[in-house]
């Protein structure tokens, strides 16, 4: 079965302090998302230019990530410190299989 990647891409919130936005993410990462069923990894990525930051949350199964948003419905306390950075009206989700990888 093909992995599965959730991504979302968005902006912070122009109060947002980058460095204090990166450890609530690696709290929720450590806390939460790496441990749900299938997660193989997060990465979070930024453009540099137009300000737009993307997070790809790679999972086994398409299953398995449906089943972390599912899960994520209902957010930890790690999610609303995480979310608390984030201009949500930003926020553009996609759930994508992979199909071919390219080493």
């Amino acid at each position: 079965m093909a992995n599965a990647i959730y991504s979302v891409i968005f902006r912070l919130k122009k109060s947002a302090s980058v460095p204090d936005f990166l450890a609530a993410a690696q709290k929720l990462n450590d806390e939460h998302i790496s441990k749900q069923k299938g997660y193989i990894s997060w990465q979070q990525c930024y453009d540099g230019e137009k300000e737009n930051w993307a997070d790809f949350c790679t999972f086994e199964t398409k299953e398995d990530a449906l089943l972390f948003l599912e899960n994520s419905k209902e957010p930890c306390e790690h999610a609303l410190a995480f979310y608390s950075f984030i201009n949500l009206p930003s926020c553009r989700a996609n759930l994508f299989t992979v199909e071919k990888l390219h080493k």
